[in-house]
């Protein structure tokens, strides 16, 4: 068995081969490349289909090919007959020319193996589509194998068969004589053919009414293929040898017999006894029941019986087969108003496509496809139809897989997605377009998208139509995440902001907004933050529409949870822009109160965040602090051990009379100390550090401080004078210096007469312990001073170096609250000339303390004071620094005189940065040993 499949195939592969090199003799392939075969057709299944393709115009074709190879085993006259007869059938079908007769594209062309023409492209013949397989390839092709007539394909398809019988008949007065389903073909859209007039017969009076067509006697002695099919042949031709339109109507009954029957004819004849098999037939029609016709659909099976009846007179006609209620079916109503359709004007074709969608779906897709799709896109090169097909082929579009949109629609639609005229069709095509863009995106590939689909949506969103605008703007969100990230970053958005600043349509502007707050999840956090939270700045109206959108979109990022608001944003920009808009006249209380819930809600979040970097910083400077405060401490130790100075000190101190070292050093504790409990309740940990300062302080106290030589004061009290007067002349050459100081405060003004001495020219002392510029120099010099009240920058001493034991700590340049040097001069109003009355010099005895040494006035007066006063004379460049070191100065003079003394270690800014260590030398002592000689 399986060796004989094996032959049978090499076999068919041989002839097949044989067939295909036949062609390429042929004239046709001059003209038309041959493909693939397909099917066969004709009397007997004899001529092979082959799919072809015209070679000019690329036209697709079917080539029909009879090989003469398969009539070899007649004799040469037989040979002749079949080729004659199968000449006459072809020539016939070329010169007729009607929509239910198969179209001749190329008409016949004999060669010395095979005879050729071309027709419109074939799907296949009715009897391989029934299960006749006779003359395919093998295997038999799936789609032909696997192929099954829907009823709506059946109704028209016969339906299409009365009617070129009709023309036939009517028209061209022809007896077709051969009517069967191997003469019936099926174009690749599915409509039914009729071909194979081998044995047609025209009638002998056409300009009569009644024609008469010629019949010949059944000549068994013929070639099959020189006769026509007997088993759908009609009785009178063989029993009484005539013939007319009638005859043809019969042979319609057999073939819908057959349809209904998968193919299995009526009757079956013998061959071989003709005469005996038709007269059997006869009785049997005669007789013909229900039964018989069981499987025909009811509504048409009386008709069918009519057709099959015995005399012809009682059969219908091929126009009024075409009229009667079983091909009143929708479907077949649609598709035979599609081949009708170049018949019709465009208000009757757009009247047909508005209805067409509610009968698509009530329709096989196969049916759709095959029939309609094409009819359809045909139309698109009317312009003014476009609108009116387009939602139909859509329509059909959603219902193809992804490889047929792109093979079968998508070509058809290129030119579409580009139409711009007219003007009102193209506005059409847009809306179109836009309420099936999701369809578009989802079956378009990416590159096609890009270059036709895309351009059409940024044209519908600068469209003059306000209308198109708005759906436009209301259908990109269902189709946003379709978008490519660049396309939408770089051309769509920037489209969207145009049409929300340029419009003067608010229902356009309002949507522009909605439509970015519906797609801001598709961007990325800062293009938003970046590109669409300032745009919202330029929108210029301020309807409450138009606020609200605005509003909406700050919500959605502000909330969404992959985008969010920067604290510096909402801060600099999104409140300040929200808040003002919250109090607009136009909105009502709702909507106030949504602008306030909102900003409550991102000034929460503001404070929130904000306060919890504060704390966190908060606490890791307090644990530098504790740190510092450590290394403070350790310093401070290592320098009151080591007590050393620096030569800044030195330089300043020069020429300072060793008067003016001495102090108190407990009294200036004890008012530290007494002005810190004046201060409010204490913190616990500011009680912590004060129990510190005063153990620092005690340790101090106990540590041997340095003191200047002893000498016996030689000046008499007459001298004290003069070293009064030396200093007022002295103090009233400050006058001349370009040196800016601010006025006096209402605590800082000058006492009545000089005479009592320097120090006794300020009235109150500032509070020491916040304001001690010289608070280094009490633990090397043993004295303490206190200053005016100025700020007071630790961080850097008079001499801009880091801050030393015993150098006042200042910020040069800093306004400082002075007393008016200008006024030393000058005596206050009402008060009396220095020089007419003697001096009372009792109040510089508050500059010595009882145990120490005074130095005479004298030799106080005999240093000189413009030296000294030069060196606090800021250098070019430095405006401000002459006035501050005069008042440090001053201040340290001052206070002294007075006895208020101030603890270096009390103030807790004396901490702030480390100490640098004096080294203890000889040069104290000498500098010492100068002053008091």
């Amino acid at each position: 068995m399986e060796s004989m499949l094996n032959k049978l195939k090499s076999t068919v592969t041989k002839v097949t081969a044989d067939v295909t090199s036949a062609v390429m003799g042929n004239p046709v392939t001059r003209e038309f490349d041959v493909g693939r075969h397909i099917a066969s057709g004709g009397n007997g299944l004899a001529w092979k289909i082959f799919n072809g393709t015209k070679k000019s115009t690329k036209q697709e074709v079917a080539v029909f090919v009879f090989d003469k190879k398969l009539i070899d085993k007649y004799q040469k006259f037989e040979k002749d007959q079949i080729i004659d007869s199968l000449k006459r059938g072809v020539q016939q079908l070329t010169r007729l020319r009607h929509p239910r007769l198969l179209t001749v594209q190329h008409p016949l062309e004999e060669s010395r193996d095979c005879l050729a023409f071309c027709t419109e492209p074939v799907f296949a013949s009715l009897a391989n589509v029934l299960g006749n397989w006779e003359n395919l390839p093998s295997p038999v092709p799936p789609d032909i194998k696997d192929y099954n007539l829907y009823d709506v394909e059946t109704k028209y398809g016969l339906l299409q068969v009365s009617e070129g019988l009709s023309f036939l008949h009517s028209s061209v007065k022809m007896v077709h004589g051969n009517i069967t389903p191997e003469n019936i073909i099926l174009n690749k859209s599915g409509a039914w053919k009729i071909m194979g007039f081998d044995f047609c017969l025209s009638s002998t009076n056409p300009s009569e009414q009644e024609p008469k067509f010629p019949c010949k006697e059944w000549d068994p002695n013929l070639p099959s293929l020189c006769l026509p099919n007997p088993e759908y042949l009609a009785p009178e031709y063989i029993l009484s040898v005539s013939c007319e339109a009638a005859s043809d109507m019969y042979s319609l009954g057999t073939v819908m017999y057959a349809v209904f029957n998968k193919g299995k004819p009526i009757f079956e004849v013998n061959k071989q006894d003709i005469y005996k098999s038709f007269s059997r037939q006869l009785d049997q029609l005669s007789r013909l029941g229900s039964s018989s016709l069981s499987n025909i659909p009811e509504e048409v099976r009386e008709h069918v019986k009519l057709l099959l009846n015995v005399t012809p007179t009682v059969r219908p006609d091929a126009d009024q087969m075409t009229k009667i209620p079983f091909f009143d079916d929708v479907g077949a109503v649609t598709l035979q108003y599609f081949d009708t359709l170049f018949q019709r004007d465009n208000l009757q074709k757009s009247q047909f496509f508005k209805g067409l969608p509610k009968v698509l779906p009530k329709l096989p897709k196969r049916v759709i496809v095959q029939r309609i799709l094409p009819c359809l896109t045909s139309e698109f090169v009317n312009p003014d139809m476009v609108p009116f097909v387009l939602p139909n082929v859509l329509l059909i579009a959603e219902e193809c897989t992804k490889e047929e949109y792109v093979k079968l629609i998508l070509p058809e639609l290129g030119p579409v997605f580009k139409q711009q005229e007219p003007i009102q069709a193209s506005n059409m095509i847009l809306l179109i377009f836009l309420q099936k863009m999701d369809l578009l995106l989802t079956k378009t590939p990416p590159d096609e998208i890009k270059n036709s689909v895309l351009p059409m949506v940024y044209r519908a969103l600068e469209a003059p139509s306000i209308q198109i605008q708005e759906l436009c703007l209301n259908i990109i969100p269902t189709f946003a995440n379709l978008i490519d990230y660049p396309s939408m970053k770089n051309a769509l958005i920037p489209r969207i902001k145009n049409a929300c600043l340029q419009t003067s349509s608010l229902a356009v502007r309002v949507n522009s907004l909605v439509c970015l707050g519906k797609i801001l999840e598709y961007l990325d956090k800062w293009f938003v933050l970046d590109d669409i939270l300032p745009f919202l700045q330029q929108i210029p109206s301020k309807e409450p529409a138009v606020l609200m959108g605005i509003l909406g979109i700050y919500k959605c990022t502000f909330t969404h949870k992959k985008l969010g608001i920067t604290k510096e944003q909402l801060a600099g920009k999104v409140l300040p822009h929200l808040i003002p808009l919250s109090i607009e006249n136009n909105l009502n209380l709702n909507q106030f109160n949504s602008f306030i819930s909102v900003i409550k809600e991102m000034l929460n979040r503001l404070e929130s965040e904000h306060k919890t970097k504060l704390e966190q910083l908060h606490i890791m400077q307090e644990q530098q602090k504790s740190l510092d405060i450590g290394n403070q401490m350790n310093a401070s130790e290592e320098t009151k051990v080591t007590n050393v100075g620096s030569q800044q000190i030195d330089k300043v101190f020069n020429n300072i009379g060793a008067d003016f070292l001495t102090g108190s050093e407990s009294e200036s504790k004890e008012d530290g100390l007494q002005n810190k409990h004046k201060r409010a309740s204490l913190t616990l940990e500011e009680k912590q550090k004060l129990a510190k300062e005063q153990e620092q302080a005690q340790k101090l106290k106990s540590q041997q401080p340095l003191k200047p030589q002893v000498h016996t004061p030689v000046a008499p009290v007459k001298q004290t004078k003069d070293l009064t007067d030396t200093l007022m002349d002295n103090m009233s050459s400050l006058t001349s210096l370009s040196v800016s100081t601010p006025k006096i405060s209402a605590s800082s003004t000058f006492t009545s007469v000089p005479s009592m001495g320097l120090g006794m020219m300020f009235s109150t002392p500032i509070d020491n312990t916040k304001r001690n510029l010289t608070n280094g120099l009490n633990a090397n010099m043993g004295f303490q001073t206190s200053g005016f009240s100025m700020p007071v920058n630790t961080n850097q001493n008079l001499f801009g170096s880091p801050s030393t034991p015993g150098v006042t700590k200042m910020t040069l340049g800093t306004p400082a609250t002075l007393p008016n040097f200008s006024a030393v001069s000058v005596p206050p109003a009402g008060a009396k000339p220095t020089q007419q009355r003697p001096t009372d010099m009792s109040a510089l005895n508050n500059l010595f303390g009882p145990q120490k040494p005074k130095v005479s006035m004298n030799q106080l007066s005999q240093q000189k004071p413009n030296q000294w006063l030069n060196q606090f004379v800021p250098p070019q460049g430095s405006p401000g620094m002459g006035s501050s070191v005069i008042g440090t100065q001053m201040n340290m003079i001052g206070q002294s005189a007075f006895g208020v003394q101030a603890n270096p270690f009390f103030n807790p800014q004396n901490f702030a940065q480390p100490p640098t260590t004096m080294t203890n030398s000889s040069s104290a002592s000498n500098d010492l040993k100068d002053l008091f000689g």
